[in-house]
C-alpha cells in the first residue's frame, strides 16, 4: 500500500473550536478526489477518575449535537503550553473539583477518527482522587458530578441505563484491563 497524494488544501472554515479543510488527493492508483473534507481538531485528553473506595468520578451535561444528556469521563483539550497531563488535571479540577496526589497514568493514545479528523485522544487513569474544589466551569458549562461504582459503571452501560459516548466506554475498558492485569 502506498500514502495518498495531497495536490491542494483550502481552509473552508476555521475557528477556535476546531478547522474544516477541503483538500484534493491523489489516490495511489491514480484517481483524484477533488473534495475530500478533513476536521481539524486540537488533540484531547480524558481519563477514568476513581477515588480510594473504587468510586468513578463522572461528568452528566447536555451534548447538543446528541440532543441530550451524557455522562461521561472527565475530559478536554490542552491550553496554550500544558502538556497533556497538566490539561488533563486541570480539566478534572474545573469540571468536578477532584484531585489526586498520584500522577496520571497513560492508558493509551489514539487516533479519534482517522478517516475525517486529524486528532487523537490520550486517555488515562486517576486513582485516589478526592474532592478538593469546588467546580470552575466556563460560561457555557453546566456539569453535573456522579460517582459511580467502577464495577456497576460496566452493568449501567450494558443494559443502557445511562447515556454515554465511545471515549467513555473505551476509557473504562482499558482503565478495567489496567487494574485487572495489577491485581495478578
Amino acid at each position: 500500500m502506498k500514502k495518498w497524494k495531497t495536490l491542494k488544501t483550502e481552509y473552508i472554515h476555521k475557528s477556535p473550536f476546531g478547522h474544516i479543510r477541503k483538500d484534493i488527493c491523489e489516490h495511489p492508483n491514480g484517481i483524484v478526489i477533488d473534495d475530500y473534507y478533513v476536521n481539524e481538531y486540537a488533540d484531547w485528553v480524558n481519563a477514568v477518575v476513581l477515588t480510594k473506595d473504587n468510586q468513578m468520578v463522572l461528568v452528566e451535561q447536555y451534548r447538543y449535537a446528541g440532543a441530550d444528556f451524557f455522562v461521561e469521563v472527565p475530559a478536554g483539550k490542552t491550553e496554550g503550553n500544558e502538556t497533556p497531563e497538566e490539561g488533563l488535571l486541570r480539566e478534572i479540577r474545573e469540571e468536578t473539583g477532584f484531585i489526586s496526589s498520584k500522577p496520571p497514568i497513560l492508558l493509551g493514545e489514539f487516533m479519534v477518527n482517522p478517516a475525517i479528523q486529524n486528532n487523537k485522544v490520550k486517555t488515562y487513569l486517576l486513582l485516589d482522587a478526592y474532592k478538593e474544589f469546588e467546580q470552575a466551569l466556563d460560561e457555557t458549562e453546566e456539569i453535573s458530578v456522579k460517582l459511580v461504582n467502577f464495577e456497576d459503571f460496566a452493568v449501567l452501560v450494558r443494559t443502557n441505563k445511562i447515556n454515554t459516548q465511545m471515549f467513555t466506554i473505551s476509557a473504562y475498558y482499558m482503565a478495567r484491563h489496567y487494574l485487572t492485569e495489577q491485581l495478578k
